[in-house]
């Protein structure tokens, strides 16, 4: 499954498109839309960007994990050279060390992450802070060739930004098609 990415000038542009991929059997699950005009897509019914899509705490949080396990390793490891008491560690004790201070970093890089834009929306804040539009389709392979097929002869006053062919991996790239 693929995230393409759309820019619609307009509201009421938005809305024609979300009710084109309607009738070409897109569900809103599979339909959202980020802008600065929430209330706007509130009192049309479309669907607006959840978090996942627009804060960027999972990719944040993963990175707190790996910098919490590296720390964790090196608290271990220092923990096992000093013996703080007096004793050794049983293993289930490094364990533990690596394992509370992975905890740690993630849910530091959460929060950190929930005070910024997901990186992948974020190419576009220039566009939406201007009061465009982000359509972000979720499409299978097959469905793809028929929503641009769509798009090209209904909407072309919307653009094609962007294809993500990873939209679960948070650190995958987008592949910009527009400038």
């Amino acid at each position: 499954m693929k995230c393409i990415y759309y820019l619609s000038p307009t509201l009421k542009s938005t809305h024609q498109i979300s009710d084109d991929l309607h009738a070409i059997g897109i569900d809103d699950w599979f339909l959202h839309i980020h802008s600065k005009d929430e209330s706007g897509l509130v009192k049309e019914h479309l669907h607006s960007s959840n978090y996942l899509e627009s804060l960027d705490f999972i990719r944040e949080g993963f990175i707190g994990a790996a910098l919490g396990f590296v720390g964790g390793l090196a608290l271990a490891g220092l923990a096992a050279v000093t013996e703080p008491f007096a004793m050794p560690i049983p293993l289930i004790g490094y364990i533990g060390i690596v394992f509370l201070v992975t905890c740690f970093g993630a849910w530091v890089g959460g929060l950190t992450g929930t005070m910024q834009t997901n990186k992948k929306i974020a190419r576009f804040g220039d566009d939406i802070k201007a009061g465009k539009y982000l359509v972000l389709i979720y499409a299978k392979e097959h469905q793809i060739g028929k929503i641009k097929e769509m798009m090209s002869q209904k909407h072309t006053e919307a653009t094609l930004a962007a294809i993500d062919p990873h939209f679960l991996n948070p650190f995958a790239d987008l592949q910009m098609v527009r400038a």
